[in-house]
């Protein structure tokens, strides 16, 4: 499976943003053994060099874009919607299996139940859109505002990730 993810990340230059977006990339790819993978591999937007991911797949994306430009509203919108849609709809299939299904059901993971409880928990992996510079994802609203209240220059980097 495939999806587009983004990193919100500290930098001064288009290059610089960047590096520092691969180097959170490379965290979720477990690139270093002190890194756990959550994705198997990503390609970010400026990349040429395949032809079942990045571009090849979705089309001309920006590559990085500060966030106070249009472009980089409309991507921070686009994954803050994203990451709230994938909330929702594993909280839903939890309130309907709890009241659904008995214990036992649950257990057994039927209708994915207990894997929607997994997503509605989990810091890091593909229920989750938007990440910081550290590679940590981005779960809340209140989140995603300490992120942007940054006294630096914000971007946000597009990778096409496979998990």
């Amino acid at each position: 499976m495939h999806q587009i993810i983004y990193a919100l990340v500290e930098a001064s230059t288009t290059d610089e943003a960047l590096a520092v977006g691969r180097s959170v990339f490379d965290r979720l790819v477990g690139t270093s053994p002190e890194y756990g993978a959550v994705f198997d591999y990503y390609v970010t937007f400026d990349d040429d060099s395949t032809s079942v991911a990045g571009k090849a797949r979705w089309g001309e994306l920006p590559i990085a874009q500060p966030i106070d430009s249009d472009s980089g509203q409309e991507l921070l919108e686009r994954g803050w919607e994203e990451t709230k849609q994938e909330f929702e709809r594993n909280l839903e299939r939890v309130r309907e299996g709890i009241q659904d299904l008995n214990t036992e059901a649950i257990m057994r993971d039927e209708e994915l139940v207990r894997h929607a409880c997994y997503n509605l928990g989990a810091y890091r992996g593909p229920s989750l859109f938007l990440y910081d510079e550290y590679g940590s994802a981005i779960r809340h609203r209140d989140q995603l505002d300490r992120v942007l209240e940054s006294d630096e220059q914000m971007w946000i980097i597009s990778a096409d990730v496979h998990y």
